[in-house]
């Protein structure tokens, strides 16, 4: 009977994450992702495809064609941004400016959403470490009942070999 304090004191030490998992584990309860996760806006899918699109390969061939076009049309044919391109400098300030705010939004978005992924598999593997526990205590007293059981039909055995000893 003096077992269950020191497990009463060591489920004190649990923080409120661990102390919520024992509780699913002994209820039996599932383990669910949290379901008060934002939902996500266009703000957030505009980021998130901006962000993607802006680290792609086609976005950098698709920005080295415009620029290498727009050098090739003010060298040859029109004039409207002469040599030091100062208009294409501001475009490309303008796009850095407006694309680097948004890939960050996204880049905090997905390191939230990661945070969250790698909470649930902690309760996971912690849960996962509590069935094993249980089924190694389950597997040990089914190995010791048997080997009480053994041990006592051996004691059956030789009681049965001494009265026929005896007979003889």
């Amino acid at each position: 009977m003096k077992e269950p304090q020191p497990i009463l004191a060591n489920l004190a030490k649990l923080d409120a994450m661990e102390r919520a998992i024992v509780e699913r584990f002994v209820a039996r309860r599932n383990l669910a992702p949290d379901p008060k996760e934002p939902k996500e806006t266009v703000g957030t899918r505009i980021a998130d495809r901006v962000a993607s699109f802006g680290g792609s390969w086609p976005f950098i061939i698709i920005a080295i064609s415009l620029i290498g076009g727009w050098i090739l049309l003010n060298e040859r044919a029109a004039s409207f941004d002469p040599y030091p391109f100062i208009l294409l400098n501001l475009v490309l300030s303008c796009v850095a400016a407006l694309q680097a705010p948004v890939i960050l939004m996204s880049q905090n978005r997905q390191s939230a959403r990661d945070r969250l992924d790698a909470k649930y598999d902690y309760e996971v593997n912690l849960k996962a470490e509590m069935e094993i526990v249980a089924l190694h205590t389950k597997l040990d007293e089914i190995r010791e009942r048997k080997w009480t059981e053994l041990l006592q039909m051996q004691e059956r055995q030789l009681e049965m070999l001494s009265k026929l000893a005896a007979q003889k």
